[in-house]
């Protein structure tokens, strides 16, 4: 389009372990395109490894957004990452440029395209007393308790999903309104999305068996590239804990609780890949809402050139 104003936003997503960055990556060899990161623990410096984040040689060669953003102690969320995509957005056009969205953290991209629910800010009281009570009942117990409250937001959350049953009760505690509910009003002048089409490349396996092994094989490189060592330094800091949102991050709160002494190796293992493939479910179903994405098989024998034609066609 003339008008870079009303250029399309382009979205390469999909579930974790797909090859994203391997796309992108081969699409910026042939057009000026700019990375802009859409995901939720590559904002947070120190943890590499276990987000795959993009190396240095890799940064080098494509401009990266939205990386090393925050310390671990911090916290982010999708109201800010509305912000910061917004101002890369435009930074990046105003280069004449092309900014391609990749990432996997479907609540960023939704906030960014379809805006931002009108919901309460965390209550850290109330946070402290839900987590007493799943200390002393378990998550399960909390899960019931939504499933009275929220039977709606219940259903499609798994009972050891700490962090989103936390955050639903607390919404419907803070309100008395179901967050499945809130979900459906109508947002206010300063939540509304992009004004900006948008276009979603979608790299979607088509034997899921084929992603659940590529998920394990990539927990175990990064085990072997020095993941444990890396959870070791964030842990040697002493302010660090797995309360915070990049500490529950897939993979490092599993290494984390085996370095407390809650699992041994293999279990660990276990565990971290089991929490990654429920990952990758929650965002393949989220990315199958949309029946308009452009999907490509990344289990294919020539994805990545698959994804870079989609990619290039819809980018005109």
């Amino acid at each position: 389009m003339s008008n870079k104003d009303q250029q399309p936003l382009v979205f390469l997503m999909g579930p974790t372990g797909a090859g994203k960055s391997a796309a992108a990556m081969a699409l910026a060899a042939e057009l000026p395109i700019d990375i802009v990161s859409v995901d939720s623990a590559q904002v947070y410096r120190g943890l590499d490894i276990g987000t795959a984040k993009p190396s240095a040689a890799e940064r080098a060669v494509v401009p990266h957004w939205l990386l090393d953003l925050l310390d671990p102690s911090q916290a982010y969320s999708a109201a800010r990452f509305r912000v910061d995509a917004t101002a890369a957005i435009e930074a990046i056009r105003a280069k004449g440029r092309i900014p391609l969205l990749v990432g996997g953290t479907m609540l960023y991209a939704r906030a960014l395209v379809g805006g931002l629910d009108d919901l309460p800010s965390a209550n850290p009281a109330l946070r402290a007393q839900l987590e007493a009570e799943a200390q002393a009942d378990g998550w399960p117990a909390l899960h019931a308790r939504l499933a009275d409250r929220d039977p709606a937001t219940a259903a499609r959350l798994s009972p050891t999903d700490s962090q989103r049953i936390q955050r639903a009760l607390e919404v419907v505690l803070l309100t008395g309104t179901p967050l499945s509910t809130l979900h459906g009003r109508p947002k206010g002048s300063d939540q509304r999305g992009t004004d900006h089409p948008a276009h979603f490349v979608s790299l979607e396996p088509q034997d899921r068996s084929w992603l659940h092994q590529r998920l394990e094989t990539r927990f175990r490189d990064m085990v072997a590239a020095g993941l444990l060592d890396e959870v070791l330094d964030l842990r040697a800091r002493g302010d660090l804990h797995t309360d915070l949102p990049a500490i529950r991050s897939v993979g490092y709160r599993q290494v984390w609780e085996h370095l407390d002494g809650d699992s041994d190796l293999p279990t660990m293992h276990e565990r971290a890949v089991a929490a990654t493939r429920q990952l990758a479910k929650r965002q393949l179903t989220w990315l199958r809402s949309n029946p308009e994405r452009t999907i490509v098989p990344c289990d294919a024998p020539q994805a990545t050139a698959l994804a870079v034609a989609a990619l290039r066609e819809v980018i005109g």
